[in-house]
């Protein structure tokens, strides 16, 4: 289920302005309200399904909501070419099929939980690799499916994908029902939600530094390094292809480290990346930079999502929710800090990214458990 729900994305993620520059004649403004209205969307409902999840016994139920959501969305993206009737959609199901990932993800710790198993943080691990791993081959295969068939077909199998999750998610996976863990004294949650609260705050540096850096990442090397596109695609995916071992790897740790530690640790990382970043001179040496990327991404993101389930034991979806919506806000950040480092120059993103990991870093620490 999470390589499918990856996948889904991954095809149609990379190429969302693209469709509506080439397909829809969007101009800048368009676009920019376009993917912005969606985010925020996306947000407020993920929101509102995890705290449902949480509340009632309907997990799994609504992974199937998400699942068919996501199938409607983007058939419907397949065949329509109105610019109000394609936001419409987004601003309804495709923000329910975004709510799919975390609920997957919370559904995998209540399972765990269920059965007593003390793997949870390896497993999760496991899960966001398959996530990695969609994203190695979903582009790449996405372009394909834009030039011999164009954005119909390009959506038409994304939405072919969605509907294949829904089937598993009904033949396969059970409805767990409510968490029998009781709910917590009112005093136990107030060192939680201000931890939480930084934590999220934190989260949004880290990955709003690792999103501006990625946007950056091929104008800094065909712009500054005067590489070719080819180089920039070559970095982008050694990154990819090191962040699936990684992660692996920071699960299996997560097991006897704690977590917080861990985040820690990749914060620390990102400091030296994106130092290492702004004295680069060669492609070559920006290649070799991403295997300190991969780690933060591995140690971050990767073990991100036990650290903040972590926080909230008794109410996974919710936790869940909010780790992935840190992500969605770090993205929406990333395109003015773009527009920034264009006026900077792209090496400044770097600058950027080293700014915000600094900050991210500092918040981590203050979060620190009462």
């Amino acid at each position: 289920m999470s390589l499918l729900t990856g996948v889904g994305y991954a095809l149609v993620g990379p190429f969302l302005s693209l469709f509506l520059i080439k397909e829809l004649d969007a101009g800048p403004v368009a676009v920019s309200a376009f993917l912005l209205a969606s985010g925020v969307a996306a947000l407020v409902v993920g929101t509102l399904v995890g705290r449902l999840s949480d509340a009632r016994a309907v997990r799994r139920n609504l992974m199937v909501l998400g699942a068919v959501a996501g199938a409607v969305s983007y058939g419907l993206f397949a065949v329509l070419r109105d610019y109000w009737l394609l936001l419409v959609v987004s601003l309804s199901l495709t923000a329910v099929a975004s709510s799919l990932m975390p609920q997957m993800f919370a559904y995998a710790r209540q399972s765990l939980e269920r059965t007593g198993s003390p793997r949870a943080p390896l497993v999760i691990s496991t899960l966001r690799t398959m996530v990695s791993v969609s994203w190695v081959g979903g582009p790449p295969l996405a372009a394909l499916l834009i030039d011999f068939s164009g954005f119909t077909g390009l959506f038409g199998v994304s939405a072919v994908v969605y509907l294949a999750g829904a089937v598993v998610t009904v033949a396969l996976l059970p409805e767990l029902g409510g968490d029998a863990e009781q709910a917590r004294p009112a005093v136990d949650r107030a060192g939680p939600r201000r931890e939480m609260l930084l934590a999220a705050c934190a989260f949004v540096l880290l990955q709003g530094a690792t999103a501006v850096g990625v946007l950056a990442m091929p104008l800094y090397v065909t712009d500054v390094l005067h590489g070719t596109t080819a180089d920039a695609g070559l970095v982008l995916g050694v990154c990819a292809a090191l962040e699936i071992p990684l992660m692996l790897g920071f699960g299996a740790l997560a097991m006897r480290v704690d977590h917080r530690r861990l985040v820690l640790a990749g914060g620390v990382v990102a400091l030296a990346y994106y130092g290492v970043m702004l004295v680069t001179q060669t492609t070559w040496q920006v290649a070799a930079a991403q295997a300190l990327h991969a780690v933060v991404i591995s140690a971050v993101m990767g073990v991100g999502i036990s650290y903040f389930q972590d926080l909230a034991p008794d109410r996974p979806g919710y936790a869940t929710t909010l780790y992935t919506n840190t992500a969605k806000v770090s993205a929406m950040l990333s395109g003015p800090l773009l527009g920034l480092a264009q006026v900077i120059g792209y090496r400044g993103a770097y600058a950027i990214g080293l700014v915000l990991s600094a900050l991210g870093l500092a918040l981590l620490l203050l979060a620190r458990r009462r």
